[in-house]
């Protein structure tokens, strides 16, 4: 490898040609990158004591000892970004003096349009893409054509495009002093000239260690450059054109995070362990470098991912056909993504005739149930992860559906499926009104089993009884009125949809019954029966709350098995229920010093209970930082044991040591990290 300090321009001068190779990422910098480079570049030109500015490195890999000929380019594998941007600025510039007289057309030496293009655009004597000095990958090539050509631009939406013309804006708008800066500027670009040698460097070490300068590359990025860089081209072009490019078509128009969350499940599905998500790059190399050892090639890889990525994109990005599995795959994507490591397994054998389309639909419909059900109790989610990475090993396929629905029902703890009662209680009694997914659950209610869907979208959720209690509402409500509305205010039976909002406002009860489009005249179901009460009292919404309660038993409704089967399954899963700690033990490791959390705390953060959690740290050697996890008050537990019985030292000492303050006995509630934050520290989310 050589790296020296090298003018831009005199490089590209130099360059027969840089090809962009076809695992690069397509041109991506915006309109605050290219303001950027466009104000460095005024700002050296107008310096006459700046001799030149930096602007990062550029990588490539130059063409084989003794082949030097204008048939081989030189890839470029990093800075292309930067490249292709002064390049544009180059062809904007050029075309900007086109249109000037003719005696304006140099206004610095070298700088006039024909130069501009024989000297840093183009290799005049060449035809093919050998006339270009830059060829950009597949979708950008035939943009940058016509932009350096100066012919008639594509109509397809493109960077290259867009920010070519933006230039050129900025030049028509700029003065003859400022072309000058620009060309002034232009000249004075310096870059680290990065060459590697063809068998010799290994470029995506070089190039993963270039990656913290210019536009980060995002985790999909650094994977395709690692599963296809150190391929010959001709089998690049094969695999990016058959597998890669058609699994990067079905994420256009997602959020890039989409792509490294599909990579996070397919890594969890095959290796039964859930990566950081921001470690998704590294767990993937380990992956494939494991598979290769194991006799899988680089073309299997790909296939497989591809083959995943399909079944990703039907399930979370509503690429599926079959209507009652993409209604489930709505659901499953409004409630959580953390069932998708599973949701692949069953699609997996979906697809290869293992599960039929009603068996699938029936197994979703347990998952979404359960899903809700916790979230509506209010159950801690943050051992869903685990539970759905595993629960693919629970499957008897010729009993398919009864196997996973009876694990589902056999969990325990905080991992449970909520019964009838629970559900039912926690729907009645719960504030519903501030329910993440309240929004979901309004849009079921209303149009389950209905044939045409009403578009709850246009409606509000109106409370009954006002959230602003008037003297009317009050006289309605009884002595009790306070203690009323602080207890029901937000909860099941007094929320309602309506396209009324405003115009019911704090109205009385049958002035919003009565009224044009009330609730006498309402066609929404959620409606039914509001129009034939009297009074709205404390009664009313006790039994309107468990008339819906009990209907949204039936719509998120538990696997219908008996007992006897769940005995045989609960003998079959006995052997799996012990407790995996090591979630527990990252999160001590990772606990700063300076704070504390508490049992409860860390036992939400890893899904079991309090008790469990103080016995297993009394006698967990591995447990480093045990002594930073103290009572829900702050205090260091009674029980609360040092792994080596000889060690002495008071807990509370280290703590204060570790700038932990502590006030008779209890640590400063301030410095508490509560379960939510301590996953944050091992990259783990519940969604």
């Amino acid at each position: 490898m050589k790296a020296v300090d090298a003018n831009l321009l005199e490089l590209l001068k130099k360059a027969d040609r840089f090809v962009v190779p076809i695992y690069q990422r397509v041109y991506s910098w915006g309109e605050a990158e290219c303001r950027q480079l466009w104000n460095d570049i005024i700002r050296a030109g107008t310096r006459d004591e700046l001799s030149s500015h930096f602007t990062g490195s550029i990588v490539y890999i130059e063409r084989g000892q003794g082949t030097r000929t204008s048939s081989e380019p030189d890839l470029l594998i990093d800075g292309q970004q930067r490249v292709t941007t002064v390049t544009l600025l180059l062809a904007a510039v050029a075309a900007r003096l086109d249109e000037l007289p003719e005696e304006e057309r140099e206004p610095v030496a070298g700088f006039a349009p024909q130069k501009i293009r024989g000297l840093y655009l183009t290799n005049q004597y060449e035809s093919g893409d050998g006339f270009f000095k830059l060829i950009l990958s597949q979708r950008d090539k035939e943009a940058l054509k016509a932009v350096i050509q100066n012919a008639p631009l594509p109509t397809t939406t493109s960077r290259v495009v867009t920010n070519y013309l933006y230039f050129v804006d900025l030049l028509r708008a700029a003065s003859s002093d400022t072309i000058i800066d620009v060309c002034r500027g232009l000249a004075k670009l310096v870059v680290v000239d990065v060459k590697l040698t063809r068998g010799t460097d290994d470029p995506q070490l070089v190039f993963e260690s270039m990656n913290a300068t210019g536009k980060k590359l995002s985790q999909a990025d650094l994977i395709r450059n690692f599963v296809l860089m150190d391929l010959p081209p001709s089998r690049q072009e094969r695999l990016y054109e058959a597998y890669w490019f058609p699994m990067e078509r079905q994420f256009q128009g997602a959020d890039e995070s989409r792509f490294d969350e599909f990579v996070r499940h397919f890594l969890t599905v095959k290796t039964l362990a859930i990566p950081r998500i921001d470690e998704i790059y590294d767990a993937f190399k380990s992956y494939a470098s494991d598979q290769e050892q194991n006799g899988t090639d680089r073309d299997q890889l790909v296939t497989d991912l591809n083959r995943h990525a399909g079944w990703f994109a039907a399930m979370a990005l509503g690429a599926e056909t079959d209507p009652a599995l993409a209604k489930r795959f709505r659901e499953l994507d409004q409630l959580a993504t953390v069932a998708y490591p599973f949701q692949l397994r069953l699609y997996s054998d979906y697809i290869a005739g293992v599960l039929d389309s009603r068996a699938f639909v029936e197994i979703l419909d347990a998952i979404i149930a359960y899903l809700f059900r916790r979230a509506v109790c209010r159950i801690p989610t943050n051992s869903l992860n685990k539970t759905f990475a595993t629960l693919s090993s629970s499957i008897d396929t010729a009993h398919y559906v009864e196997s996973v629905c009876s694990r589902l029902l056999t969990l325990p703890d905080y991992r449970r499926f909520p019964t009838n009662e629970e559900f039912e209680e926690a729907l009645k009694t719960a504030d519903i009104y501030h329910l993440k997914r309240r929004g979901y659950f309004f849009r079921e209610m209303e149009n389950h089993g209905r044939k045409e869907e009403v578009s709850t979208a246009e409606y509000t959720i109106e409370h009954i009884m006002p959230q602003h209690i008037t003297r009317d509402w009050q006289q309605e409500l009884g002595t009790d009125w306070e203690a009323v509305h602080d207890r029901y205010l937000h909860t099941l039976g007094n929320l309602t949809l309506t396209g009324y909002n405003p115009e019911y406002s704090d109205r009385p009860f049958r002035e919003k019954r009565d009224m044009p489009g009330g609730f006498r005249d309402s066609p929404l179901r959620l409606n039914k029966g509001l129009g034939q009460l009297e009074r709205w009292e404390a009664s009313s919404i006790e039994r309107r709350a468990a008339s819906l309660a009990a209907q949204a038993g039936r719509i998120w409704a538990m696997p219908a098995l008996d007992e006897p089967v769940l005995a045989q399954y609960r003998e079959r899963f006995s052997d799996s229920r012990r407790f995996d700690w090591s979630q527990a033990h990252s999160i001590l490791d990772a606990l700063p010093a300076g704070s504390w959390t508490s049992y409860n705390n860390l036992a939400e953060a890893v899904g079991t209970g309090a008790q469990a959690m103080a016995r297993h740290l009394s006698g967990c050697s591995r447990c480093v930082n045990a002594y930073r996890v103290l009572t829900w008050d702050g205090a260091v537990a009674d029980e609360f044991r040092w792994p080596d019985p000889g060690d002495k030292r008071d807990p509370g000492d280290l703590l204060r040591a570790e700038g932990v303050a502590l006030a008779g006995g209890r640590a400063d509630p301030e410095q508490q990290m509560v379960a939510e934050e301590l996953l944050a520290l091992i990259g783990e989310d519940e969604r």
